[in-house]
C-alpha cells in the first residue's frame, strides 16, 4: 500500500503493504482461511476506530441559547492497549494453516500491531500435477512496525439550537482523494438538556442532558496496478456505521464548567475484498478467484468521559478523556455565535 501519511486512511482500509504483498499466499491457503485470517487481523482496527470517530460531540451538557450557533474544531488521540495488538492464531480453526514447529496456537500481529521477531506458518494447497503442496510464508505485520501506538481523528463540527434546550449537531471528515485512495465521514447528533424544562425556581446546580448520535465513515484503496495478484479491478472497500448514546451532567458555572458522561456505543463494520486475483505458485498451480469474501463485526461497549470547558465570550476551548475499550483524549475549539 502506497504510504499517504495519513493513519486514519490506513486503518480504514484496515490492510497493511505487508498483508498485500503476502495476499497471493493468503489466499492460496484457501478463501475459508484467508477470510478468517483476515477478521482476526482487521476487527481490532475497526474497534479502534469506531471509538475515535465518536469523540467529541459535546463539551457541555447545557446547551445553547435558542438560535445559537456553534463551530467547532476537534482533535482526538485514541490509544492502543497492547492486547488489541494481537491475537491468537489457534491453527485447529483453519484448514491449511500450521506453523513451522508445529505449535497448537500463537500470537500474532493485529492490523494495530508488529511480529516481532516476524511470524511465519505454512500453507498446503492443491496442485493440479503434484497434489498437495506446502509453502512457508511470513504472516502481515500492523501499523506498530512503525512505533505507532494511537489512532488519530480529526473532525469539523457544526450545531445549531432551534429550541430551547435542543441542539442539532453535524460532523464532518474532509474527503479524501488521494491517488487510488478515497475517504469520508460524515455524522449528525442531538443533545437536549432536561434541564431545560425546569422553572428558575427549580433550577438543579447541574446541568442533565441527553446525546443521541450517528456516524458513518466509508473509504475504499484501489491496488491493481500495484500488481501485487495478478488480476483486475483489485480494491478494498470498507464501512462503519455507529450509534451513540450518552447521558450528561456538568456544572452550571459561566467561565469554566466540568462536565462528565456515561454512554453506549453500538456499531457495524463491513470490510470487502472485491475484484480478480489469479493466485499462483508462480510455477504451474494457477486459480481464479472472484470477489473473495466481505467480513463483518460488531463493535459495543460502554463508554465514561470527563472533561472541562474554558469560555471565554464567543471563543471556548475544551479538554476531555474518554475511558471505554478503546481509551481516548480529545481537545477542541469552540467559537459560539
Amino acid at each position: 500500500m502506497k504510504k499517504t501519511g495519513l493513519i486514519i486512511v490506513a486503518l480504514a482500509l484496515a490492510v497493511s503493504s505487508n498483508a498485500q504483498e503476502n495476499l497471493n499466499q493468503l489466499l492460496a491457503a484457501g478463501v475459508a482461511d484467508a477470510e478468517r485470517f483476515s477478521a482476526s487481523y482487521i476487527k481490532p482496527a475497526n474497534d479502534g476506530l469506531a471509538y475515535g470517530i465518536n469523540t467529541g460531540w459535546f463539551n457541555n451538557a447545557k446547551t445553547p441559547k435558542r438560535f445559537g450557533f456553534e463551530l467547532s474544531i476537534i482533535g482526538n488521540a485514541t490509544f492502543i492497549s497492547d492486547e488489541d495488538k494481537q491475537f491468537v492464531l489457534d491453527v485447529s480453526e483453519y484448514e491449511n494453516i500450521r506453523f513451522p514447529d508445529n505449535s497448537p496456537n500463537k500470537g500474532v500481529a493485529t492490523a494495530l500491531g508488529h511480529n516481532d521477531p516476524a511470524q511465519t506458518v505454512i500453507i498446503t494447497y492443491d496442485d493440479p500435477i503434484f497434489g498437495n503442496q506446502e509453502r512457508e510464508f511470513e504472516l502481515p505485520t500492523g501499523i506498530g512496525s512503525q512505533n505507532i501506538n494511537l489512532i488519530p481523528t480529526a473532525f469539523l463540527q457544526a450545531s445549531f439550537s432551534p429550541f430551547k434546550g435542543t441542539q442539532l449537531k453535524a460532523r464532518y471528515f474532509p474527503k479524501i482523494d488521494q491517488e487510488d485512495t478515497k475517504l469520508g465521514l460524515y455524522g449528525f447528533g442531538l443533545q437536549q438538556d432536561f434541564t431545560a424544562f425546569l422553572s428558575e425556581d427549580n433550577l438543579l446546580p447541574v446541568t442533565i442532558s441527553g446525546l443521541i448520535a450517528y456516524t458513518h465513515l466509508d473509504g475504499s484503496y484501489d491496488f491493481t496496478d500495484e500488481g501485487v495478484v495478478e488480476g483486475e479491478n483489485q480494491r478494498i472497500e470498507t464501512e462503519t456505521n455507529t450509534m451513540l448514546y450518552q447521558l450528561i451532567v456538568s456544572t452550571r458555572l459561566k467561565v469554566i464548567n466540568f462536565y462528565g458522561s456515561v454512554g453506549y456505543l453500538s456499531g457495524k463494520n463491513k470490510t470487502d475484498l472485491l475484484g480478480t486475483y489469479r493466485v499462483s505458485d508462480g510455477f504451474l498451480f494457477s486459480e481464479e478467484i472472484t470477489d473473495p469474501f466481505s467480513i463483518e463485526s460488531d463493535t459495543k461497549g460502554v463508554l465514561t468521559t470527563v472533561g472541562a470547558n474554558l469560555s471565554l465570550g464567543f471563543f471556548g476551548i475544551n479538554a476531555a478523556y474518554t475511558i471505554a475499550d478503546f481509551n481516548s483524549a480529545s481537545l477542541g475549539m469552540n467559537f459560539s455565535f
